[in-house]
């Protein structure tokens, strides 16, 4: 936003004055704009912790190990090959669990 240094200043008497209007009309605005949310409905889609998921499928597709990606046998989980710190007896560690 470009800013006009030539136009003269507001006192802090003026800028007071402006303030309170815009927040005056701000009020009245958010009155006027407000959205009814029924708080049953939300807490419907609510799941808990430790919920019985039985019931549910997953709509995941899992791919298997790719030729340049490894498992870290310290957290077992798949890495790109760049992600490979050392083996350790033969079994490659990753770079997050070396360090």
């Amino acid at each position: 936003m470009a800013t006009d240094y030539d136009t003269p200043r507001k006192t802090d008497d003026d800028l007071n004055e402006d303030s309170i209007e815009e927040l005056k009309a701000r009020r009245n605005d958010k009155s006027t704009s407000t959205v009814d949310v029924d708080e049953f409905e939300q807490a419907e889609n609510l799941e808990l912790p430790g919920a019985d998921l039985s019931n549910e499928e997953l709509s995941v597709r899992v791919l298997p190990r790719q030729a340049d990606e490894f498992t870290c046998m310290s957290c077992f989980l798949v890495h790109h090959r760049s992600q490979l710190a050392k083996e350790k007896n033969g079994q490659p560690i990753c770079r997050d669990c070396a360090a």
